[in-house]
């Protein structure tokens, strides 16, 4: 299962909010701030320190996607 953070960046499009400033305002690195613009797995207590920094639940920043089945 893989995971995507558009929701994220979306968000931060609405709130015309740039990367930098969601790092500086979740207290986050922008290291983990590129993890995340490669969709790659970050830490529960990231994904909250964003939530709280923006006011929103961790279903709003990001989803699962499903490994789609080879077909036999």
């Amino acid at each position: 299962m893989a995971v995507s953070y558009n929701k994220l960046w979306k968000l931060l499009i609405d709130k015309n909010m740039k990367k930098k400033e969601l790092g500086e305002a979740a207290g986050i690195s922008n290291t983990l701030i590129a993890k995340l613009g490669k969709n790659e797995n970050v830490t529960v207590e990231v994904l909250v320190k964003i939530c709280a920094a923006l006011d929103c639940r961790i279903e709003d920043i990001m989803e699962l996607i499903p490994d789609k089945k080879q077909a036999i």
